[in-house]
């Protein structure tokens, strides 16, 4: 699957998305290289999974599943694989809670079917290991107190864990497509790196020495802890205490080998993620953290020859009024809020406070209010300072949404100007949370249709 669709042959994803990324071209000025049209990536049966990366915060979670729910009403039999989803995700779905078991979800339309999971890190590590021992020596290490601690808190574990159930998922073939949320983390690179960083680990020097003892066997190998071990384990027992120490050993001993299974499992993971048929979805939002994080991965799939399908912009801020700038809705609210002295009829001054710069002065039953005792309520003055006040907070509140559309449209712009060759779906920012299926059919909607409703700023 190419990473720029423009650039790509004729297929089901660029065939059936040429009329509407014209479309869009025409009213929004916009590439057709540039928008990114999800239900033809979503419907093409060549498209097995399709991985939603990107920083934290920026609603991949809620994007996977509004994925895997638009394509199973599309037709095709889904699982969304994520990562430690608020409650409220799991729920929106009609499931009280998610486990490492897929679950389907009942509610949906259509003739597809969709299903969910929450990663069990632990559990999913469990099962590689009963998949790479036998019967005995999996119990051994399952019991084993240094992999309770490995499993459950190893740097990278959650992002290999992730791969690792991915590659169960796709090796059982019972679903045509699956959906992944990476991992929350510091850093989107880290999904990218785990499986490398578990290999490497695994092939370190620690561990090697460590499982020489096992390979050499009996004597030999008693001789070659005793004289090999003899100086880094007084020094690691100090630091770590003799028990602990003991553990990795056994461990080590025990894991000897399951080590060339796990290894195996990482490089095939890794072609998996490179594979024709997988597609990635850098999510992120119009922030300028948020859309650096997604310029470096991008980069980096491409270095990775990994298959970048396009870019999912969510919470885009839109505005009805986009004809009246910031700048003049806040002249607007300061000519309001300011009063000042200005000619009137006969050679009397009175106190203006309009919007029109131009304006003529107040009629004389306004200067009359306006000379009024400040205690009296109710008068026509009073009701149209009132007026003058909420309008000017409108035009304030107007103006904070121009400037944020202003921001975010250049934040935007910077990254589409580093990579043209990227795709993009802009995907308007709902007014509240997602909670149910109806919250997820319309943000699916909101990806399928969202480049359609892009604020043009004049």
């Amino acid at each position: 699957m190419s990473g720029d669709p423009a650039e790509a042959p004729e297929t089901t994803q660029t065939a059936a998305g040429r009329g509407k990324a014209d479309g869009r071209e025409k009213a929004h000025g916009l590439s057709p290289a540039r928008v990114l049209d999800i239900d033809p990536l979503l419907d093409d049966p060549k498209t097995r999974i399709v991985v939603c990366c990107g920083s934290g915060g920026v609603g991949k979670t809620t994007t996977a599943a509004a994925l895997g729910l638009r394509a199973a009403e599309r037709g095709r039999k889904v699982v969304v694989l994520t990562i430690d989803p608020a409650r409220r995700l799991a729920q929106s779905m009609g499931i009280d809670s998610l486990d490492n078991v897929p679950r389907r979800v009942k509610g949906t339309e259509g003739e597809g079917e969709l299903h969910a999971m929450m990663l069990d890190m632990k559990r999913t590590f469990d099962e590689v290991v009963e998949a790479h021992a036998d019967p005995e020596r999996a119990a051994t290490i399952l019991a084993n107190p240094f992999y309770q601690s490995l499993s459950a808190g190893f740097a990278g574990t959650q992002e290999y864990m992730a791969m690792e159930k991915l590659g169960q998922l796709r090796a059982k073939d019972e679903w045509d497509l699956i959906v992944v949320d990476t991992p929350p983390s510091r850093s989107a690179l880290d999904f990218l790196d785990a499986p490398k960083r578990l290999g490497s680990f695994l092939d370190g020097r620690l561990i090697r020495l460590l499982t020489a003892p096992a390979k050499l066997g009996g004597r030999a190998g008693m001789a070659f802890l005793n004289v090999g071990m003899s100086m880094m384990t007084g020094t690691l027992g100090k630091l770590l205490g003799g028990q602990l120490l003991k553990d990795v050993q056994t461990f080590v001993a025990a894991m000897d080998t399951t080590f060339g299974g796990f290894r195996t499992r990482a490089d095939a993971t890794y072609k998996l993620l490179q594979a024709p048929g997988t597609a990635f979805l850098v999510v992120a939002a119009p922030e300028r953290d948020a859309l650096r994080e997604a310029a470096y991965f991008v980069e980096r799939l491409a270095a990775e020859k990994m298959p970048l399908v396009g870019l999912v912009l969510n919470r885009v801020h839109g505005s009805g009024a986009v004809r009246l700038s910031a700048e003049r809705a806040l002249a607007a609210a300061e000519n309001l809020e300011d009063p000042r002295i200005v000619d009137q009829g006969g050679g009397k001054a009175g106190l203006r406070n309009s919007p029109d710069p131009y304006g003529s002065s107040r009629s004389p039953a306004s200067d009359s209010a306006t000379d009024a005792p400040a205690s009296e309520q109710g008068s026509p003055a009073d009701t149209e300072r009132s007026v003058d006040r909420l309008t000017a907070g409108l035009l304030r509140l107007h103006a904070d949404r121009m400037q944020l559309l202003s921001r975010e449209q250049r934040t935007r712009d910077r990254f589409t100007a580093r990579h043209p060759e990227v795709a993009v779906v802009e995907v308007p920012a709902l007014p509240g949370d997602v909670h149910d299926l109806a919250g997820l059919r319309d943000i699916g909607a909101r990806l399928a249709t969202g480049a359609t409703g892009r604020t043009e700023l004049p």
